[in-house]
């Protein structure tokens, strides 16, 4: 049940065998959402300021591409060993931990000497940056079942804003006083938010049952090897984030070069049109609450795949990129959402480690696409990049066509023989 303390904090209390009451105020759903937002805009702040970092650390343009991999590295190595312990620790106290570590690594970024040095500290960044993953399994603890997906939506919709504010804020920060000093102001917004939430956040582990860390972690391999369904939604979000990523890394190179020649705050702008997906995200959960899943996988599919054929013509049309990253950031952040939609109703009990291996997916795929994308530039240009990203996204239709009546079969059966915690611990 939830009680409120004398210092006016929510307190989620558990029993054994039993999970947290629903009380997830419209207050709390902006509170995470804004948390989500910042939290993300930590990892993709470097993306409109590699060319910056090229220069002054002497990198290369196919190398400077390894700070993004790097940062989804550390990302994909906190989403297996710390997001799990959502299920496991009293997530208030595990959130506030992972953001006052962010702010000792972004300190690290701002003052890194060499490049080694910087490689090491994004690292730590995306590594406690899952707090994120946190936020959106709490959600969808406390929220009530008929309003879940609208409320991941809501949260997720914070995580579009944070991706693409971070690109804007992050290009005026640099224009105005180098790359460094964009870290430091991430790093003082991450110290008064993590204030916020310590007095705001509920507390409560949300425990079917006490377990161990290792079984804990031993039990994201059964969780694996049961479910079909996460793993058709893990390899979907692969693909559809490894297309999502390849045009954002990339992006900032063709701009900032003649004949363009953009500079930082201007390269920001340009990634505002993708609020857009905000939108998506938001509606995506109240179509999956309706049971919309598979209209709108499809239609999403299509146009990330077609947003391509606009995006492939930037040294011809400005309009035509605006148009095609528009469309792609709502096929991107509907697809995400429908699958955390879809997964979250499936597997109640388990909703920190779903999110861990789903993300898990999510960070190879955005990974990958940062490093191919910079060396198809360099190879290829923009057409290389382009076709990439068509690619990539053609897999990800053709992937979720061959697998889409074995995920409807497998949902029905899971509405009828809901797979409990108990099954899935080890």
């Amino acid at each position: 049940m939830l009680t409120t303390s004398d210092d006016g904090r929510h307190t989620a209390q558990t029993t054994l065998g039993s999970t947290c009451t629903p009380a997830l105020s419209r207050t709390l759903v902006l509170l995470f959402s804004f948390a989500c937002g910042l939290s993300v805009a930590n990892i993709y702040l470097a993306q409109p300021l590699l060319d910056a970092m090229a220069v002054e650390f002497h990198v290369s343009q196919a190398s400077i591409g390894l700070v993004v991999s790097v940062t989804q590295i550390g990302y994909a190595l906190g989403l297996l060993l710390i997001v799990p312990l959502g299920d496991l620790l009293d997530r208030r106290q595990l959130i506030v931990s992972q953001l006052l570590m962010s702010v000792v690594a972004l300190l690290g970024v701002a003052l890194a000497p060499t490049f080694g040095v910087m490689l090491g500290a994004v690292f730590v960044v995306g590594l406690v940056a899952v707090v994120i993953q946190v936020l959106v399994a709490f959600t969808a603890t406390l929220a009530k079942p008929e309003e879940r997906g609208g409320a991941v939506g809501k949260v997720t919709s914070g995580v579009v804003i944070g991706i693409l504010l971070a690109r804007c804020i992050a290009g005026a920060l640099t224009d105005l006083g180098g790359w460094r000093l964009v870290y430091l102001v991430s790093a003082g917004a991450t110290t008064i938010l993590s204030t916020a939430l310590w007095k705001m956040l509920p507390s409560g582990a949300n425990l079917e049952r006490p377990q161990s860390y290792r079984r804990l972690l031993s039990s994201l391999v059964t969780l694996w090897l049961k479910e079909p369904l996460l793993r058709s939604k893990a390899l979907l979000a692969l693909f559809t984030f490894a297309a999502f990523s390849v045009l954002w890394t990339a992006l900032v190179l063709p701009l900032s070069s003649p004949p363009l020649s953009f500079s930082h705050r201007a390269i920001g702008l340009v990634g505002l049109v993708g609020l857009a997906g905000a939108a998506a995200a938001s509606q995506a959960g109240h179509w999956a609450d309706r049971g919309w899943q598979q209209w709108t996988y499809g239609l999403a599919l299509v146009l990330l795949l077609f947003s391509w054929l606009l995006i492939g013509n930037l040294h011809r049309s400005l309009s035509a990129l605006v148009i095609g990253i528009v469309l792609l950031d709502l096929a991107v952040q509907a697809i995400h959402v429908t699958n955390q939609s879809v997964l979250f109703r499936q597997l109640p009990g388990a909703r920190s480690r779903l999110v861990a291996l789903y993300m898990t997916f999510y960070s190879i795929g955005s990974g990958t696409g940062a490093v191919a994308s910079t060396w198809a530039y360099a190879r290829s240009g923009w057409a290389g990049v382009s076709a990439l990203g068509a690619g990539l996204s053609a897999c990800a239709l053709a992937f979720w066509v061959l697998t889409r009546r074995g995920d409807h079969d497998t949902s029905q059966n899971a509405h009828h023989h809901q797979i409990q915690f108990t099954e899935i611990d080890v």
